[in-house]
C-alpha cells in the first residue's frame, strides 16, 4: 500500500464511485476527499468504523492501515532510520504482554 489515501482511492474506484459519491456516503465533501486521496489532508480516525462498513472490510484491517500510514509518515517526518519499525514492533509486543499481565491500558485519549 502506498498510503491510506491511495487505499481509499483504490477502494472507491473498485466500486466505480466518484469522489462526490464517496464523499456523500461517508459524510465528507468532495474537495476533502481529493485532498485525503492525494495525501495533503488526513482522514479522520472517527470515520474508520463507518468506512469499514461502507467498504465491507474488517475494522481491524482499516485501523491497521490507517495507523501504519500515520506512523510511517511521522517516522519519515522526523527522519527516523528504518530500524524504527523493528523497534516499534518490539515495543508493541512489550505493551501487549504487559497489558495481558496487568490489565489493559486505555490509549483512546492519545
Amino acid at each position: 500500500m502506498a498510503s491510506f489515501g491511495h487505499f481509499l482511492k483504490t477502494e472507491r474506484e473498485k466500486r466505480e464511485w466518484t469522489q462526490t459519491e464517496f464523499g456523500a456516503k461517508i459524510g465528507i465533501n468532495t474537495s476533502a476527499i481529493s485532498r485525503i486521496e492525494n495525501g495533503s489532508q488526513k482522514f479522520s480516525k472517527s470515520k474508520l468504523k463507518e468506512l469499514s462498513k461502507l467498504f465491507n472490510i474488517e475494522l481491524q484491517l482499516i485501523t491497521d492501515l490507517f495507523f501504519a500510514d500515520k506512523f510511517a509518515r511521522e517516522a519519515f517526518k522526523y527522519k527516523c532510520s528504518d530500524s524504527i519499525f523493528s523497534v516499534a514492533e518490539d515495543t508493541a509486543n512489550y505493551l501487549k504482554n504487559t497489558n495481558t499481565k496487568q490489565g489493559q491500558f486505555n490509549f483512546d485519549n492519545e
